[in-house]
């Protein structure tokens, strides 16, 4: 549904964009994931055929950003960062207007409208001018508008940009529902966790470069090559307030052939560091050896990674 070959946005001698190539099929619901000024929103923009590139090439739908401009803004729903509304419009006036722009008539367009309207939740604001709306309200409208002529595939530039936590989880679910109905999704965003929650495939960009470029589970195992266990005991401390017992579960730990050393964290949570390469099979005794010599665990666990870790890992916050 989206394919990019080296395509590159050069102004004089700096890159916004390099060499960037990507391949997305139907029901892909792709993070894309980079610091401000690293060549998301050019991408985007030259995905919508709004922006031309220096060289490379793009296909949308099987069609060419080039010869096919025209049809591919018929198959797209793009949502920019911050876009224009008319404030002296009704929501369902807004929607209407945009739908008659393409070309959905008479009861179709009542229809298409009044089915958008409910599935970004915002019915009971039909009649409310737009001005009135929140920006988490505004956010929902605009993608609302991008739905109107049912898109095969959505752009979205930072539609969770500026929300409050309340409607950032309620685009969340609404992406979705989107995702799950088949269409081809772009997401830019910089709240990580919610695109880990929300997308398969992830893309990192930095500088205009793209770093990585495979689904979720391969990025947390890229930047994971060292298994971290976190330990805490259901008795921290024995009578009279000695360390004793963390000083005796870390020394037994330390003496395992699997770990490669032991730290205390705060809170006294042990935090175990298992050799590189060393799976699952080779550490979860670790766990029947405590409980042997007699310790009480409150939890015994292998530290997450999460898409925000693996960002912080793989680049190094610079921009073009």
């Amino acid at each position: 549904m989206i394919k990019t070959e080296d395509l590159t946005k050069q102004y004089g001698k700096l890159f916004a964009l390099k060499n960037l190539s990507l391949d997305l099929v139907e029901g892909d619901l792709f993070g894309f994931i980079g610091p401000n000024g690293s060549g998301k929103t050019t991408t985007m923009k030259i995905l919508a055929t709004l922006l031309q590139p220096t060289w490379g090439e793009a296909y949308v739908c099987g069609l060419s950003i080039y010869t096919r401009p025209k049809d591919i803004r018929r198959l797209i729903g793009f949502m920019p960062d911050f876009f224009g509304v008319y404030d002296d419009m009704k929501v369902i006036e807004y929607l209407e207007f945009f739908a008659a722009a393409y070309r959905i008539k008479g009861q179709a367009r009542k229809k298409v409208c009044d089915e958008v309207l409910e599935l970004v939740d915002l019915g009971y604001k039909r009649e409310a001018l737009v001005t009135s709306l929140s920006r988490g309200m505004t956010q929902r409208l605009g993608l609302a508008r991008v739905l109107l002529h049912d898109p095969q595939v959505l752009l979205l530039d930072e539609p969770a940009s500026g929300l409050d936590p309340r409607a950032r989880i309620e685009m969340r679910e609404l992406l979705k529902r989107l995702g799950g109905g088949g269409k081809t999704i772009m997401v830019s965003s910089h709240i990580l966790p919610e695109l880990a929650d929300i997308c398969n495939k992830v893309g990192i960009i930095e500088r205009g470069e793209l770093l990585v470029n495979a689904d979720v589970s391969e990025v947390m195992r890229r930047v994971r090559d060292q298994p971290v266990i976190l330990i805490e005991l259901a008795e921290k401390r024995p009578e009279g307030g000695s360390f004793q017992t963390l000083e005796n579960v870390m020394k037994l730990l330390s003496d395992q052939e699997v770990v490669e050393k032991v730290d205390l964290r705060k809170n006294d949570v042990i935090e175990v560091f298992i050799h590189k390469g060393k799976t699952v099979d080779d550490y979860a005794g670790l766990l029947d050896t405590l409980i042997r010599e007699g310790f009480r665990i409150r939890s015994f666990r292998e530290e997450e990674i999460n898409l925000e870790t693996a960002f912080m890992t793989l680049t190094r916050g610079i921009t073009a």
